[in-house]
């Protein structure tokens, strides 16, 4: 399976909106904020005031503003306006961690990565796939266990499965196909 490809810095500043806000919010803002600055160019020259009335629907919008300021700036010094393609070019842009980078590469670029969310970390962790306390390290325990044709596949489907049935409050146990395996459902019968 491979993921059908957009423009690397619209992936980029969509997945930094994304952070910490609901999927259907950082859709309108995305949306406003590229009718007006659809390039690193224009970004990186726009008013922090207009950019954060643009993307007010989404958390943090002040802080967020600042940075995808910041991040365009950085991508017309110290790239020539391009978003780099590689993990390690990525990770250090202001504001990008794994799950960005690894989004860009995989959304952007077309790439295997494994971009681990909350419910990608918890779901494997729940269903005793792995056992981990963080994003990166689930990252790496999949990424030993889960064959990279799949890892595109693995993301989409936990993300899916963690939004519908899987929820980080209120787990839908009751229409979950896999309790005959689950750590968290047998741990929760007992109680």
């Amino acid at each position: 399976m491979t993921a059908e490809t957009e423009d690397p810095f619209r992936v980029l500043i969509g997945t930094i909106l994304s952070q910490r806000t609901r999927d259907e919010m950082t859709e309108v803002a995305s949306r406003q904020l590229f009718a007006k600055y659809g390039t690193p160019q224009a970004l990186a020259r726009a008013r922090v005031d207009d950019v954060e009335r643009l993307i007010r629907p989404v958390g943090f919008y002040r802080q967020k503003a600042r940075k995808l300021r910041e991040v365009s700036r950085v991508l017309l010094d110290r790239h020539g306006g391009r978003v780099p393609a590689t993990y390690e070019e990525l990770i250090e842009l202001p504001q990008v961690g794994p799950k960005t980078a690894n989004c860009v590469l995989v959304y952007g670029y077309g790439l295997q990565a494994l971009p681990i969310d909350t419910h990608c970390h918890r779901i494997p962790n729940r269903l005793g796939l792995v056992r981990t306390r963080t994003p990166e390290e689930t990252e790496r325990a999949l990424g030993r266990i889960v064959p990279r044709e799949y890892w595109l596949w693995v993301n989409e489907w936990f993300v899916r499965f963690g939004k519908e049935v899987c929820r980080p409050i209120g787990p839908r146990c009751d229409v979950c196909t896999f309790t005959s395996f689950c750590a968290y459902y047998r741990q929760r019968g007992k109680r």
